[in-house]
């Protein structure tokens, strides 16, 4: 499904302003906010089969939706 420009506008600024800040503070991504450049840590590639395997299993999580 495609979303609309206000829901895309809403994502981003989640995103920029709560979501990519509270993963570089937990240290699973590099985030630079000046260039928006985000590069994953070695934590992350560590975590990734478990956060891939959470979000598999919640029913609650929509399917990936076009940006």
């Amino acid at each position: 499904p495609e979303a609309s420009e206000d829901v895309l506008t809403e994502i981003r600024l989640s995103l920029y302003h709560v979501h990519l800040p509270k993963l570089a503070s937990e240290g699973l991504i590099n985030y630079d906010p000046e260039t928006e450049l985000v590069e994953p840590t070695e934590q992350f590639d560590q975590m990734q089969p478990t956060l891939s395997t959470i979000l598999g299993a919640d029913p609650e999580l929509d399917t990936p939706m076009k940006l």
